[in-house]
């Protein structure tokens, strides 16, 4: 097992004796019904063998078939122990199952509480439905099969030791060679899940990225590095796949060794084994044992084992164990630590800081990682940014390289896996709504209208807004003909009615007049022509504050004070000129975006 797995185990295990010592009257009655299980293991094959030597071979066929009929009831009397076994086990699971919902629901509302990590918790939905019956689902199926092949076995065994030592010297060995392979395949094959998993999370991330930025990839020639990307990642997919093959061949043959070859050395050793007084019934009711009760229960716990235990471990760690980095999350209201001055040319990791003021920074990023998963590879990595009140800022790179993710970093809607994102001096991962809202407006590329009055979408975000004010802001943007075309500030708006263009038109309007003095435009201009776009900018750049914007156009790096690029290693920042000259990647998008 990986040493995540271990963590894991560590993590678990205060919780699990916790929940079993609380419920120990349930566990004393489940193994008084699994005694009742041994019993019955016990009594089949006894029964057996004492048919064929006292009964049918000693010449007395009555006798044999009593013998018979205790086995016959023995096994009827299984449907009752199941019965009570099963009474039994929901005493256990459903408390589990209730624990869990309460825990999920517990971390997301402290998630979204005033004062907690802040952002939305997306995974709570999962954890409600599909983790939590995950979790209960393997758990009883742990139970079931750990209980039955413990009391099963032992049953068996005893009676194997009734019958004659000598059969336990041919069964356990290869009993016991085929047990001990399939635990030691327990941790590697873990290990191989978990890759295969990171895997195939990773190549569907790349997938849908992909997908969905398929006009971007074109229009900045980037698709040959998508496609190099996408190779890397089904290689990977790949090699985690033959990997977890290998270790599950291994895995069947544990299974073969502990499931066929007592058989097979029963078999061989009969000849011996009657030399050493064991009778023909003896050894048919150490065949019974096998058959019938050892080794289909150790088949049964084998597969659970593999299966059912590895996702218990893994949801019951994403349920119970703590939140990500949630040492690492910087309190709202810590005083800032000296700011240290990085080297563009030699840190290792991204930097790109504009000359130092006086005052408070418009946007800050200190060291700033995020990443969509324990085991993914960071979105943005170690990122330092700085960008001063009333700056202009453009930022560029290949689709899916973590423009989006930056806009909502600084917005607050997303909080970093490490490092510090601040705004107007002030941490904004955890604050409530209310208070981002007086610091920054996010103008996402699919704009949002909502049914009202003209005069309602354009004043959303200032109510105080003079009609004067409306109309000058209508004129700035080109809006007026679509606002006459609606009947004016008091027409009615239909969302479904207006194109893309024209809701964005509409957003960006709404976030000229917004008092906040930080706007993030996450390419809110994509669906505008050229023109059109370039006076939104204009509009934008000229309001007092600060404006931020995923370019979709070179226009819109070019228009701005700086650029920042982002190519996935190394950010660089500087004015279009300073990148044409130092970043090739630059250079790159640039000839593309002239083409």
């Amino acid at each position: 097992m990986t040493s995540a797995g271990a963590g894991a185990l560590r993590r678990l295990a205060p919780p699990a004796r916790r929940f079993l010592a609380h419920r120990k009257g349930v566990l004393v009655r489940l193994a008084l019904w699994s005694l009742a299980e041994s019993g019955q293991a016990f009594l089949v094959g006894h029964a057996v063998a004492r048919s064929v030597d006292e009964g049918f071979l000693a010449g007395d066929p009555r006798r044999g078939l009593l013998w018979l009929g205790v086995a016959l009831v023995a096994v009827l009397c299984g449907a009752r122990v199941v019965r009570g076994v099963f009474a039994q086990l929901a005493g256990v699971t459903e408390p589990l199952r209730d624990g869990l919902v309460r825990r999920a629901v517990d971390r997301s509302m402290a998630r979204a509480a005033p004062g907690g990590p802040g952002g939305t918790d997306r995974a709570a939905v999962s954890r409600l439905t599909n983790q939590v019956e995950i979790a209960r689902d393997s758990f009883a199926g742990l139970v079931l099969t750990l209980r039955s092949f413990v009391f099963t076995a032992a049953g068996a065994l005893l009676g194997l030791l009734s019958l004659h030592p000598a059969l336990l010297v041919v069964v356990l060995p290869p009993l016991a060679a085929g047990l001990g392979l399939f635990l030691v395949t327990l941790r590697p094959m873990a290990a191989a899940q978990r890759r295969a998993l990171a895997a195939d999370e990773a190549l569907g991330d790349h997938a849908a990225s992909a997908r969905t930025a398929l006009r971007d990839l074109a229009a900045c020639g980037t698709r040959p590095g998508a496609e190099r990307r996408g190779a890397d990642l089904v290689a990977d997919a790949a090699a985690a796949a033959r990997s977890l093959a290998g270790w599950a061949a291994v895995r069947t043959a544990a299974l073969g060794v502990a499931g066929h070859l007592p058989v097979l050395a029963l078999l061989v050793a009969v000849e011996w084994l009657r030399g050493r007084g064991v009778s023909v019934g003896a050894l048919l009711g150490a065949f019974t044992y096998l058959v019938q009760s050892l080794l289909p229960a150790l088949h049964t716990l084998m597969t659970a084992l593999g299966a059912a235990g590895s996702r218990l471990l893994v949801v019951l760690d994403r349920i119970l164990g703590p939140e990500p980095d949630a040492d690492a999350e910087p309190e709202p209201d810590a005083e800032p630590e000296p700011d240290p001055v990085p080297s563009t040319t030699s840190a290792p990791r991204a930097a790109a800081f504009a000359a130092g003021t006086a005052a408070d920074p418009a946007v800050e990023l200190r060291a700033v990682t995020l990443s969509y998963g324990v085991r993914a590879e960071p979105v943005l990595d170690a990122l330092d940014l700085r960008v001063a009140p009333g700056e202009h800022l453009a930022v560029v790179g290949p689709s899916g390289i973590g423009k989006s993710t930056l806009t909502r970093l600084v917005a607050g809607t997303l909080a970093p896996s490490r490092g510090e994102v601040r705004v107007a001096g002030r941490v904004v991962t955890g604050r409530p709504a209310a208070e981002l809202a007086t610091l920054r407006v996010l103008v996402p590329q699919n704009a949002y209208v909502f049914s009202g009055t003209v005069g309602d979408n354009l004043a959303y975000l200032r109510t105080d807004a003079r009609r004067a004010e409306l109309d000058a802001a209508v004129e700035t943007f080109g809006l007026a003909p679509l606002v006459e075309r609606l009947g004016g500030l008091d027409g009615t708006v239909h969302p479904a009615e207006l194109s893309p263009g024209e809701r964005q038109l509409v957003a960006l309007v709404r976030a000229y007049l917004s008092p906040a003095p930080l706007l993030l435009l996450d390419e809110a201009t994509c669906h505008l022509d050229p023109a059109s776009e370039a006076r939104a900018e204009e509009a934008l750049a000229g309001r007092p504050g600060t404006l931020v914007v995923v370019a979709h156009r070179l226009s819109s790096a070019v228009r701005a004070d700086r650029t920042l690029v982002l190519d996935g290693v190394r950010a660089q920042c500087g004015t279009h000129a300073e990148l044409l000259d130092r970043s090739s990647l630059y250079r790159d998008l640039t000839g593309h975006w002239h083409s």
